[in-house]
């Protein structure tokens, strides 16, 4: 034990000083895990579905008084009619470096029909028997199940890393500990809404947002439940097609094989942009891609193997690219048919020629593609394969011209961002994950979700890393979305180090 004790710290030669702010937040935290659990749930409690921005003004304003509470100095950002974002600063004294801690308050649309219990703001605490997830009471006082979950919209996206943020601080506090960087505290409304007008509150608030570096929390750890600092994220772009069939719905048995079928020319719509294996067909679209560095490939091959569990727990026969690696494929750019509809199916199905049919596609984009070119790209490869485009709801002169009518309509885009792992916030950032961990935190090149990194980078100028504290399968925006007690727990940690080290690992420029 004396050998191991030796070699951890050759490593990670800080390791005993870290180790001990760790334990020290653990003590503080077994002894309130309730409370903090009553105070996570109470902030659940208030409904924060995109579309409602009365209720997203009650989260902004319990977010203040959080802050408030620990002695942050906080208000709220306004951005007119939309859900303000919640800004604090808690300076410390000495600090010469600042940090920006991200995250948002508003959440996916819930249906309260599909969720266990109905209420999907009514954080419910549960306990795995078996295969049955068993509601339990929460106690009055003494420890929680590590394992158990607490049920709600937002829980793990993204509400859980504003609680733990702000009970780091009470633990810090507590433990007569002070950070030693000034933090800045950056949480906003319209993350699942695409961030419209982020860029002006940028814009308006620039001199106030200025830091060193940004630390993003929005996301999941890695699928083998260990922490993980990713150093980018895909950009994303949405785009809606609607293909055109006959002016009304025709008999199958009198037209078919005459009328043009909208389903069909749909599904060669899709297949002409996107092979079995992932691969893009569209002309140019790999133009733009950066490939990965060798250090970022070795960086996502020394990951914890976990393909094979994934596609067993998720009943994959394989995957595509011949079951290539998930961290891998994460690095290419992607496109996800969301849904397509035409007709109806089963007991509803018509033997008819429909008027139309829809698809919703999201691209994910890698660093140096651009959503205006590969909004470009497309419609090029649509004229190219025989489509007439259109922005606006096709006219009748237009339908009778041409054979193959599409109209696209594009949604929001942003640009996908990867800092390197040898920037000053990277390497301070995994060296203080490291030390508290014992051992080295995962270093995920990109992060397969998309955030709003790049409208932030492009308009503030600062490198960005993503620290996530969720659990993989937090089910986040769908039913029943959960944490992991122990994702909260480990993330108080995780921050209480960051607030107290990260100075300390930060690279010295030599005069």
């Amino acid at each position: 034990m004396r050998i191991r004790s030796l070699a951890l710290l050759l490593l990670f030669p800080a390791a005993a000083g870290s180790q001990t702010i760790r334990d020290q937040v653990r003590v503080w935290r077994e002894g309130r895990e309730v409370q903090i659990v009553r105070e996570y749930a109470d902030f659940l409690a208030i409904p924060n579905v995109k579309s409602d921005t009365a209720s997203l003004r009650r989260n902004a304003n319990a977010i203040v008084s959080m802050l408030a509470q620990r002695g942050v100095s906080a208000r709220l950002l306004e951005n007119g009619q939309w859900p303000p974002a919640v800004y604090g600063e808690l300076k410390s004294k000495g600090a010469t470096r600042t940090i920006l801690v991200y995250a948002h308050y508003d959440g996916q649309p819930v249906d309260p029909t599909e969720w266990r219990g109905g209420a999907p703001f009514s954080a419910q605490l549960r306990e795995l028997h078996g295969a049955e997830w068993v509601d339990l009471a929460l106690p009055q006082g003494g420890r929680l199940n590590p394992e158990a979950r607490i049920f709600a919209r937002g829980a793990g996206d993204d509400k859980a890393p504003i609680i733990a943020l702000v009970n780091a601080l009470d633990a810090l506090k507590a433990t007569g500990r002070q950070p030693t960087i000034n933090i800045k505290f950056f949480f906003e409304g319209e993350e699942e809404s695409g961030s419209a007008h982020l860029v002006q509150i940028l814009q308006v608030n620039r001199a106030l947002l200025a830091a060193d570096a940004w630390l993003f929390c929005d996301g999941p750890t890695h699928q083998s439940r260990e922490m993980q600092v990713a150093f980018g994220g895909r950009g994303a772009m949405g785009v809606e097609l609607t293909v055109y069939g006959p002016a009304k719905a025709l008999h199958s048995g009198h037209y078919g094989n005459w009328a043009p079928n909208p389903g069909m020319l749909l599904a060669d719509l899709v297949r002409s942009m996107r092979d079995p294996d992932g691969r893009i067909l569209i002309k140019g679209f790999y133009e733009d891609v950066v490939p990965p560095t060798a250090r970022e490939l070795a960086a996502v091959r020394a990951l914890p193997p976990v393909d094979s569990a994934l596609r067993r727990d998720l009943l994959l026969g394989g995957s595509e690219a011949n079951d290539a690696l998930l961290a891998e494929r994460i690095m290419l750019p992607g496109l996800n048919l969301r849904g397509m509809r035409v007709g109806q199916v089963e007991g509803l199905a018509a033997n008819a020629i429909s008027t139309e049919a829809k698809a919703s596609f999201d691209f994910r984009l890698v660093p140096k593609q651009t959503p205006a070119h590969v909004q470009q790209l497309v419609e090029a490869h649509l004229a190219a394969t025989g489509w007439f485009v259109t922005h606006a709801a096709a006219t009748d002169a237009e339908r009778l011209a041409h054979r193959k009518v599409v109209r696209v309509t594009w949604g929001a885009g942003d640009e996908a961002t990867r800092v390197s792992l040898d920037q000053p916030i990277s390497q301070a950032l995994t060296a203080t994950l490291d030390e508290m961990l014992g051992k080295a935190v995962l270093r995920v090149p990109t992060l397969g979700g998309s955030l709003p990194t790049g409208v932030i980078e492009r308009t503030l100028g600062v490198p960005l890393v993503i620290f996530p504290i969720a659990n993989h399968d937090d089910n986040q925006h769908a039913k029943d979305e959960n944490l992991r007690l122990q994702n909260l727990w480990d993330g108080i940690e995780a921050y209480a180090a960051i607030m107290t080290r990260l100075d300390a690992h930060w690279p010295r420029v030599t005069p």
